[in-house]
């Protein structure tokens, strides 16, 4: 198993360009997300893989160290290796882990790897996964602000047996695989990367008799309620991050994952979004065009205001209403209402007569 290179799994070019790595991410997110593939485990791994590259491709500064240790092999595919639990080998030929290799005075390349993966050197508690997630919300509540109701399935720590993987009651022992660290490494082009042991998942321990609730994974997947906080002028593409509602560190303790919502803002029947403003048609009949009239016009706040509209107002004309539109950073919006005249699609012979008689006073 060699380790991954991160621009082969987004399928990219070395010098892809940040637009590019952020549109393939896109794309395989969406074909490999869990959800849409409820039957094929193999999926998910999937969707981590891609995740795992995102992060660090779509990171400036994580990518220039990504790219620095990717020159010097270690993540060309060159060479292979088999599982070594423990494996710290440094004498010629057997490979170095990545804290035993100084890199031109700028620390070991178990600094860079580290930082790369979100993970200090010394041995911290595992943090769970981050979740990324699109809502819909209905354009008022997007312009004004307010809460909603979204259910999110995701992964839970088996209550059973707490995370554990194993049966209460059972034995449970050191995972012989990785020697209880949680971790082997894979020999790759004279380094040594670390990975989660496959055995035990990365816990550390095996049991003697799984668990009968989660087969022995330590998790299940469930689906919870969360109310999300819409920010007031949210418009579609608005990203949120809710700090802990991603997925628990696997086998508990230490901290979960963050939730990422991405808003998708439903369109609504009478408004419009331009900037701050909003937008609204409003029709009126022929002769209250001709004549003039007052109308009273629903507001993005819900109440109505009272619109005067003179005499001979032409079709397609708009009122400004002040101050009833969106408000964000201090600043507030205004209501521009257009005028649409209905026309009757039928005349009676009296009407038709009576129209006439006004089209020839008006010409002489």
């Amino acid at each position: 198993m060699a380790a991954k290179d991160y621009y082969q799994v987004l399928g990219v070019t070395s010098n892809a360009s940040q637009g590019e790595i952020k549109k393939a991410y896109r794309r395989l997110a969406k074909q490999y997300h869990p959800d849409a593939n409820p039957d094929n485990p193999s999926a998910g791994e999937r969707f981590k893989e891609v995740s795992e590259a995102h992060s660090v491709l779509s990171n400036r500064d994580k990518r220039k160290q990504y790219d620095r240790m990717r020159r010097f092999g270690a993540f060309t595919g060159a060479g292979g290796g088999r599982a070594q639990p423990g494996y710290r080998g440094s004498a010629p030929g057997q490979g170095v882990e990545f804290e035993d290799f100084d890199f031109g005075g700028l620390g070991g390349l178990g600094d860079i790897f580290s930082s790369i993966f979100g993970r200090g050197r010394a041995k911290e508690q595992r943090r769970g996964e981050d979740i990324e997630t699109v809502v819909e919300v209905p354009f008022r509540v997007a312009a004004l602000g307010g809460k909603i109701p979204i259910t999110l399935p995701m992964t839970e720590n088996c209550s059973t047996c707490r995370g554990s993987g194993a049966a209460p009651g059972t034995t449970v022992t050191t995972c012989q695989e990785c020697g209880g660290r949680g971790t082997v490494s894979f020999g790759q082009g004279g380094f040594a990367v670390n990975r989660p042991c496959p055995l035990c998942r990365g816990k550390g321990k095996s049991a003697s008799q799984p668990c009968a609730t989660c087969q022995g994974a330590g998790e299940v997947r469930v689906e919870r309620k969360i109310m999300i906080t819409v920010p007031p002028a949210t418009d579609t593409g608005t990203k949120v991050r809710l700090k802990g509602q991603g997925n628990p560190n696997p086998g508990g303790g230490g901290k979960s994952g963050d939730l990422y919502v991405t808003f998708q803002v439903q369109a609504d029947r009478f408004f419009r979004r331009k900037g701050l403003d909003v937008t609204c048609e409003v029709p009126v009949e022929m002769v209250q065009a001709v004549m003039g009239t007052k109308l009273r016009v629903r507001t993005l706040a819900g109440k109505k205001v009272v619109l005067r509209i003179p005499p001979g107002t032409q079709p397609g004309r708009k009122f400004r209403i002040k101050g009833m539109g969106i408000e964000k950073n201090g600043q507030k919006g205004d209501q521009l209402v257009q005028i649409r005249v209905a026309l009757p699609e039928k005349l009676s012979d009296e009407q038709a007569k009576l129209l006439r008689q006004f089209e020839a006073a008006s010409k002489g």
